[in-house]
């Protein structure tokens, strides 16, 4: 009896030191600061489910402007960051934040605008889109969240000649949030607003605005990945980060990110380079 009274203990010991124990092994995780677009698009919800089977890795991710995100890993507060404006992933590389870029895919950007289209730019080019629209004053709405979006109408401002803090005025609506709030409230407006494709084509609340202008280089829209250095932060997690980085970039993650489609339309396109 002593002998099953003591077996009896030292396995509920166990239980519940295994339990209890903070040395337990936690699943392995990691935070990837990314881009709202990312995020709201849905395209995060069709392929971590794919790399968390793959690897057993959980994927945390904080959707945020690009500009925030790239401060957020600057903090470390990320150990893998997945945004979209190439020249302040240059920069984030060049401070030896990351010691490497890895392209992942790509969509572009469309601007959009109400049907009956008062400032005159359905199948415009967009130098001569922007400038009719500062010309008119007819309601433009901005993210004004340092985000890729957002720095590219900024831009694409500038490339059209228009000097935006001379013109800018209750026309000019600043909102600081996301690509979905933003679009919302260009579509209560009935405002042009640039957007990227893969959140546009998610998005229901469209009302009476339609896409007026796309393509060519000019609304090109690249998406690059970077592990945080650990050189600069010891905490990132090297291991996982990188398997992540490597999944994207394989056959296998890059086939995720084409499957990935909303009424048959594709949302964004792989770019890894082979080799």
């Amino acid at each position: 009896m002593d002998v099953l009274r003591r077996s009896f203990l030292t396995l509920s010991l166990l239980a519940a030191l295994d339990a209890s124990s903070p040395l337990r092994a936690e699943p392995a995780s990691i935070v990837v600061a990314s881009t709202t677009s990312t995020e709201q698009s849905g395209l995060f919800k069709h392929i971590l489910p794919l790399f968390k089977q793959k690897t057993g890795i959980e994927v945390k991710v904080v959707a945020l402007g690009t500009g925030q995100a790239l401060d957020a890993a600057r903090r470390g507060d990320a150990d893998v960051v997945l945004v979209h404006d190439r020249p302040a992933e240059d920069k984030f590389v060049a401070e030896g934040f990351a010691k490497g870029r890895q392209d992942v895919m790509y969509n572009d950007f469309v601007l959009i605008g109400p049907k009956d289209d008062p400032a005159g730019i359905r199948g415009k080019g967009v130098d001569e889109a922007f400038r009719k629209i500062a010309a008119s004053k007819a309601p433009f709405v901005s993210r004004g969240d340092r985000s890729g979006t957002h720095s590219a109408e900024l831009r694409s401002w500038k490339e059209a000649g228009v000097d935006l803090t001379a013109v800018r005025g209750d026309w000019y609506r600043d909102v600081g949030q996301g690509m979905g709030p933003a679009l919302n409230t260009a579509s209560s407006l009935g405002a042009y607003i640039l957007a990227d494709r893969g959140t546009w084509l998610s998005f229901k609340n469209r009302g009476d605005l339609t896409i007026l202008v796309e393509g060519g280089k000019r609304l090109f829209n690249p998406y690059g990945v970077m592990l945080v250095n650990p050189d600069k932060h010891p905490s990132v997690k090297v291991k996982e980060g990188q398997a992540f980085i490597e999944w994207l970039v394989s056959p296998e993650g890059q086939k995720a990110i084409a499957d990935y489609k909303i009424n048959g339309e594709p949302l964004f396109f792989p770019s890894a380079k082979k080799g």
